[in-house]
């Protein structure tokens, strides 16, 4: 974990990836604020490869290894081209954004941000509002917008923020603005949906769960990249003949599946599975091949979006998909290189994903979704950054998003900031959520999030 300048932030951090591997304890938390969803959750630890843990399985201490591998085999065999997959991208520490997406035409903007403000000129003209302009490092998501691929959400949050990273980044996560919450509003979606024997279903790219896909009932898993395992024993080295060796397997399974004998059909079929379980599992651990370039980076944000791809490709059954963007982007000092560099490798990782999607055949099953826990104060501080502040930036890709703003952008003047100087909110999170329950994944909000009956649901879709 990169460290931030800002406790809050740092602490957050921290107190979630203990919580993903509850039961070893949990640090101190200050009185006030909420326990992350996920808090409890127990970790059943299934592969391994002789460098250390490869896959964790949460909430899912009854599973065996054997009713893991049937229960993706099965989940596989059900897919169809019509399911659908959500991918949760998480910027962390809260976004700029009113110079992710600047308003060049409001000189009340350069008089709050007479050092940070972006040149009027900087960046790509948004077509769908005048007076603003893509930060210079978002043009491929200029790009994307022009094909009608991405929406946005210039000013998503929610009333009476307390502007703390902890609490705001929990409301997020469990999808209400509800502290006693400890499970994610994805993992609900799970548990109403999902198998018993699929930890695949909502899957975490990261060393430690994310609390969004939390679960009460429902496996789920936690990957660090495609490429990164294989079923192997703990520490015994893979066979130079593996590939050979399932293959065989297979070939020999493939005589026997229709025997009439019981006993050989039942072998047959399991050798079967075995080998489409390593061909859809175990062959991207000796990596894969992208049909794009995915920028290249030591962070491995980019290279993670790229093995998603190839799993999806490789018929996994994924449902939901949560993972962080590079770049720390609570920038209370020297704002301008730092959001820079985090959102240019953010932003072209996701445009290479979407490429790849598309290159695929894959792009109409799957949505992305983008969001930081509130964006930051209007006026810039005395170190070249911004403060917390209240209403942030997010977006929506994907070929089938309706690639229109979801509410407005307020402005810096005419009653665009609040008492405090903090981007009002024209877009609620919680009606987002609802929309892309309802209109993505096909199950009433309502049943999933306790607080989306009042809001009225955006239109998300083309």
């Amino acid at each position: 974990m990169t460290s931030s300048n800002c406790n809050d932030c740092n602490r957050a951090e921290l107190f979630r990836r203990a919580a993903a591997t509850a039961g070893n304890g949990l640090p101190e938390i200050e009185a006030g604020m909420p326990l992350p969803a996920g808090t409890g959750l127990t970790r059943h630890d299934f592969l391994y490869r002789a460098g250390g843990l490869a896959l964790a399985i949460y909430g899912g201490a009854a599973l065996r290894s054997g009713a893991f591998e049937h229960g993706i085999e099965q989940a596989a065999a059900a897919a169809t081209a019509a399911d659908k997959v959500l991918v949760s991208v998480f910027l962390s520490g809260g976004i700029d954004a009113l110079n992710v997406l600047f308003p060049a035409g409001d000189p009340a903007y350069y008089s709050l941000r007479p050092t940070i403000g972006l040149p009027q000129t900087a960046g790509k003209p948004f077509t769908e509002d005048s007076r603003l302009r893509w930060h210079p490092a978002a043009g491929g998501l200029a790009t994307l917008h022009g094909e009608g691929k991405v929406s946005v959400l210039p000013a998503i949050g929610y009333d009476n923020s307390d502007k703390s990273h902890f609490t705001a980044r929990h409301y997020y996560e469990v999808g209400a603005t509800d502290a006693t919450l400890r499970t994610g509003w994805l993992g609900r979606y799970l548990d109403r949906v999902g198998k018993a024997d699929n930890p695949l279903q909502g899957l975490t790219l990261d060393v430690a769960l994310q609390p969004a896909v939390a679960t009460a009932k429902m496996p789920v898993a936690t990957l660090q990249g495609a490429d990164q395992y294989r079923f192997d024993a703990p520490g015994v080295p893979a066979h130079p003949l593996e590939l050979s060796m399932f293959q065989e397997a297979a070939n020999i399974g493939a005589a026997h599946a229709k025997s009439s004998d019981p006993a050989l059909r039942a072998t047959g079929e399991a050798a079967l599975q075995s080998h489409r379980l390593h061909g859809e599992l175990g062959s991207l651990a000796y990596g894969f091949k992208t049909p794009v370039a995915y920028p290249a980076s030591n962070d491995p944000f980019p290279r993670r979006l790229a093995g998603l791809a190839a799993m999806l490709g490789n018929g996994l059954p994924i449902r939901v998909v949560t993972i962080t963007s590079p770049g720390r982007f609570d920038t209370h000092a020297t704002q301008a290189n730092t959001l820079q560099t985090g959102l240019q490798l953010t932003v072209d990782s996701l445009v290479a994903f979407q490429r790849d999607l598309e290159a695929r055949g894959l792009a109409d099953r799957v949505l992305v979704h983008v969001w930081s826990e509130f964006g930051r104060r209007g006026a810039e501080n005395a170190s070249g950054g911004t403060d917390h502040g209240a209403a942030g930036v997010g977006f929506l890709i994907g070929s089938r998003v309706k690639g229109q703003m979801i509410g407005s952008h307020p402005g810096v003047s005419g009653g665009g900031l609040d008492a405090q100087g903090n981007l009002r909110a024209t877009a609620d999170f919680r009606a987002v959520y609802a929309g892309l329950l309802e209109q993505w994944l096909g199950v009433d909000g309502n049943d999933i999030l306790p607080q989306a009956k009042p809001f009225s649901r955006p239109a998300l879709l083309k």
